[in-house]
């Protein structure tokens, strides 16, 4: 039984996170954790969501005293912690001998001189980000298992990613073009304008210069055009990408390339169908769909994910499920 720490357990994804590893038979939530000055510390999660009345946890502050009840009791921290929060914490547990699941940004750049820049603060730990894993689950399984410091990815990458990724041997140095659209929970649940009920209004935003384009170019191994927009919807990823594929590529050739998804549980593939947001909501799945047009060497691929479980908490999952085998 593995136990897993689970700070900033107070959010959307941290919420989602604890409900999943209880679920699981061969984890053990080992606490949930917030900072000193939240206004949540002492509750039960439960009263946040009630949808998780369920699960019996309360929500303790994170005291020195935790931290070290952390590293005596637990095996793996994940962290649902802003990004500059878990750039310390991250480093502090996985010095201390834990294996670390961050769902921030805070090491997902192997690339220090990229963090001032998209995060705003110096990379204060290069030695730890040195052992950090990119947590792509179904791309990077062996090196999840391999390293104590992995950085879960960001929502939109892992929707663009797995879309791409098969593709990669095939592209042109034409960058992809993709358009997204994510629920308001990609925003996070603190109380602002531009998300509040009665704003909320399809709309692109980060309009070339969002921190994700970097992350999925840097994966891809190609630079991109990423798009971002804010649905008026709670939860769910739908990416619409366009790529030019090399001359002399076929039909055949792509269907070939996206078999690699075929002994998948999570990952579909469907050829002329493609996905909507609620084929994928409150699930671990991806669904992609794409049609390729052999004249103009053109290929639209459509990928649909949950924000908060495959672009988060499941993904994180995944990532713990395969560091410790279980």
């Amino acid at each position: 039984m593995k136990k897993i720490a689970i700070i900033g357990a107070s959010g959307y994804t941290g919420a989602q996170l604890t409900a999943l590893i209880d679920a699981e038979p061969h984890l053990q939530v080992q606490g949930l954790y917030v900072s000193e000055g939240s206004a949540d510390k002492g509750k039960p999660l439960s009263s946040l969501y009630p949808v998780y009345s369920h699960l019996k946890y309360c929500l303790s502050p994170l005291t020195d005293e935790a931290k070290d009840a952390i590293v005596a009791e637990a095996d793996a921290v994940a962290l649902a912690t802003e990004h500059s929060v878990s750039l310390e914490l991250a480093a502090y547990f996985y010095e201390k001998g834990l294996a670390v699941f961050d769902l921030s940004g805070a090491y997902r750049f192997a690339d220090t001189a990229q963090y001032p820049k998209w995060y705003g603060f110096e990379h204060s730990h290069p030695e730890v980000l040195a052992k950090a894993v990119y947590g792509l689950a179904e791309w990077n399984a062996d090196a999840v298992a391999a390293t104590r410091m992995i950085a879960v990815p960001g929502c939109y990458p892992t929707a663009s990613l797995t879309a791409l990724k098969p593709l990669k041997a095939m592209l042109t140095e034409a960058r992809p073009v993709i358009n997204a659209v994510s629920g308001v929970t990609g925003a996070g649940r603190k109380a602002q304008l531009h998300t509040s009920f009665c704003e909320v209004s399809l709309t692109p935003y980060g309009v070339l210069g969002h921190r994700h384009q970097p992350e999925i170019a840097t994966q891809l191994g190609q630079e991109v055009i990423f798009t971002p927009h804010l649905g008026n919807f709670k939860r769910g990823i739908l990416a619409t990408i366009t790529v030019q594929l090399k001359p002399g590529t076929s039909r055949e050739d792509v269907a070939k390339a996206y078999s690699v998804y075929d002994q998948s549980p999570i990952v579909t593939v469907k050829e002329g169908q493609f996905p909507k947001v609620d084929d994928v909501v409150f699930t671990p799945n991806c669904h992609l769909g794409w049609k390729f047009d052999e004249d103009s060497g053109y290929l639209v691929v459509a990928s649909a994910i949950d924000n908060l479980m495959k672009g988060a908490a499941s993904q994180a999952l995944q990532c713990i499920k395969i560091h410790f085998g279980v």
